[in-house]
């Protein structure tokens, strides 16, 4: 099994440098950001599909950014805010 330092070199070419920390520090791996992630990419995945069936434009855009913006937020308190928020918006921006 690879050490933290490599593991974090691989992962970070891939811009995933803070997905596990390090384990003598008290880190690990960070759950709140990899649940946020799966989370909000399944629901952004189905609000994608419905939009798409239902052609409404709406639905997929914000079902592409839920999908999308775990990639380029680290903090897991900050997903799961961002992630709430889109949801929530997907509640009262209908139509």
């Amino acid at each position: 099994m690879p050490d933290t330092q490599t593991l974090n070199a691989v992962l970070g070419a891939y811009g995933l440098s803070n997905a596990v920390g390090n384990i003598n520090s008290g880190g690990g791996i960070n759950w709140g950001w990899w649940i946020a992630n799966f989370l909000f990419g399944i629901i952004g995945m189905c609000t994608f599909g419905y939009g798409w069936k239902e052609k409404k434009i709406r639905p997929i855009i914000i079902g592409i950014a839920l999908m999308i913006y775990p990639y380029f937020v680290f903090n897991a308190i900050l997903a799961f805010a961002i992630g709430i928020a889109l949801t929530a918006a997907l509640y009262f921006w209908r139509e």
